[in-house]
Formats: structure tokens, C-alpha cells, sequence
């Protein structure tokens, strides 16, 4: 099916991108790299007026040191974040999620934010950026401002994105010399998963001294496994003691019934995920 006609547009600053999308409205719809919009424009499930495409914002691209923190522009591909030295070395739960996520195809044209931005529930972004602690920063006609991850995923495709921002970057806390492991249930290769588990661990000694585990798709939000973090600190790094914290896993979920699975499936393959997401992160 071919798309209902609108304009284009392709501002080369944030600055302009804005003034665009003001003037537009809500009438507008941000082009990043296209993998959820397009296919919408041509099922003609959205018929915007106006089309602004990100993608010759160069300031929204790239990956860069920020002392305690790295920083993501929103228009970086999923394939660079993947390859950035600087990611893997302090975010290595994000490398290993971006790993799975669809295929290389998607991930060369896909971009960071604009995944984040899509808050697709099942979507392989947001329980890592969430676990590792990411604040998002998006600029509107009155500037600029940051919310933390739990406050940016409001529902099923809703963030705190105003309708006239736009997601610049996000900033992700280093989490350097963490393990990090992102196990994902599908059925078919390079599906959304039925569930996945986003791990990072501390261990020193053999003993649990801090963890970060998200969840992907076992709600309308990416949501923290805090009843398990809680458990796991300063236990044994044992298939015992693991598998005794991951069976809280499901505890204060939603998650939803679908031809994949009902939600007491996903309950099910939350516990067993998360055991063997832990166990591999924290190099049991």
C-alpha cells in the first residue's frame, strides 16, 4: 500500500527541528530511522501531514564520555552502538541487548532513540536503559529537560515526550567492570520476544555485591525486577542462591495474553530467564 501524500521535511539542527514541529503540530510525525513509522505510513494506519526526518542531524549522532556517564545521541544507529568501544566497556548490557535486537539489516537503519521513543513494551531497549539507570533528555520550544527512565515509559507506546520534543539523548550511568547479560524467549529468530531478562551484576569474590535486572515485555512498560535485585545483593554468585532470588521475578507484573503465551506463561519464563540471566552475568 502506498502512503497518503504529506510534506517533508529535513532540518540539519535540533533547533529547526523544534520550530518545525511546532508549527506542525500535532499534525507531525519525527522521522529517525523509520523501522516502526514507515511501515505505519504505508498500512495508512497514520496519515500525518507532515513528515520531519532527523536523520541530517549530525549533533544527534554519536556516542561520547561524559565523566560518570556515557552519552547516546538519539540518532545513533543501533549498529554503532553496538561496535562503540565506549559502550561495551561501560554499558555492556546495552552491547548485549542491541546484539539480539532484530537483524543487521534493522539495526543499520534503526536508531537508538527512536527505539526508546516507540516504547514498544516488548521492544529489547528499554529494560536495559531502565536497569542501568538511563535519564533521557528531549528538547521542546522552551528548552531542554531530563527525566529518569521510570518516569519517561508512561504506558503502551507513551512516554513523557511532549508532542512538540524531540528525544535528543540518553545518559547512561557507568556501570564499567559489571557483568551484563541479556537473555531473550522467542520462537522464531529475530522476533519480539515473548519475554526477555536484562542483567548486570557486581560480584566481588564470588559474592553478589550489587544488581540491576529489567524486564522486557511483562507489562505496558519495561519494568525493574527490584524484589529481585533486592535478594540477590550479598549472595553466593550459586545456581541455588540465584534461582531463589529469580523466583520474585514476576512479582508486581502485568504481563500480557496473546497468541505467544498467557500472562502466567511469561510469569513462568520471567523466573527462568532471570536465573539464567544473573548466573551468566555474574559469570556463574
Amino acid at each position: 500500500m502506498i502512503p497518503a501524500q504529506f510534506e517533508y521535511a529535513a532540518p540539519t539542527t535540533v533547533e529547526e527541528a523544534v520550530r518545525l514541529l511546532a508549527e506542525a503540530g500535532d499534525e507531525a510525525k519525527i522521522l529517525a530511522g523509520g523501522q516502526s513509522l514507515l511501515p505505519v505510513l504505508r498500512m495508512r494506519l497514520n496519515a500525518p501531514e507532515m513528515v520531519i526526518d532527523l536523520g541530517r542531524i549530525e549533533a544527534l549522532r554519536g556516542v561520547r564520555d561524559d565523566g560518570d556517564a556515557i552519552v547516546v545521541g538519539a540518532m545513533t544507529t543501533h549498529a554503532d552502538v553496538h561496535a562503540d568501544p565506549l559502550v561495551r566497556e561501560h554499558a555492556a548490557l546495552v552491547t548485549e541487548a542491541v546484539s539480539h535486537l532484530a537483524d543487521p539489516q534493522v539495526r543499520h537503519r534503526g536508531t537508538f532513540g527512536g527505539a526508546l521513543a516507540h516504547a514498544d513494551p516488548a521492544g529489547d531497549l528499554g529494560a536495559p536503559a531502565l536497569a542501568l539507570g538511563a535519564t533521557f533528555t528531549m528538547v521542546g520550544p522552551h528548552g531542554s529537560r531530563t527525566v529518569e527512565g521510570e518516569d519517561f515509559f508512561e504506558d503502551l507506546f507513551t512516554t513523557a515526550l511532549a508532542e512538540d520534543e524531540i528525544l535528543t539523548e540518553i545518559r547512561i550511568p557507568k556501570h564499567t567492570g559489571w557483568g551484563a547479560h541479556y537473555e531473550k524467549f522467542v520462537r522464531v529468530a529475530h522476533q519480539w520476544p515473548i519475554v526477555a531478562v536484562a542483567a548486570a551484576v557486581r560480584a566481588e569474590g564470588g559474592t553478589i555485591a550489587e544488581a540491576r535486572v529489567g524486564l522486557t515485555n511483562m507489562g505496558s512498560v519495561p519494568l525493574r525486577a527490584r524484589a529481585v535485585e533486592d535478594a540477590l545483593v550479598g549472595k553466593p554468585a550459586t545456581a541455588e542462591a540465584v534461582a531463589e532470588a529469580a523466583a520474585l521475578a514476576a512479582d508486581g507484573t502485568q504481563p500480557p495474553s496473546d497468541l505467544n503465551g498467557d500472562a502466567d506463561y511469561r510469569r513462568h519464563l520471567a523466573t527462568v530467564l532471570t536465573r539464567r540471566a544473573v548466573l551468566a552475568a555474574a559469570g556463574a
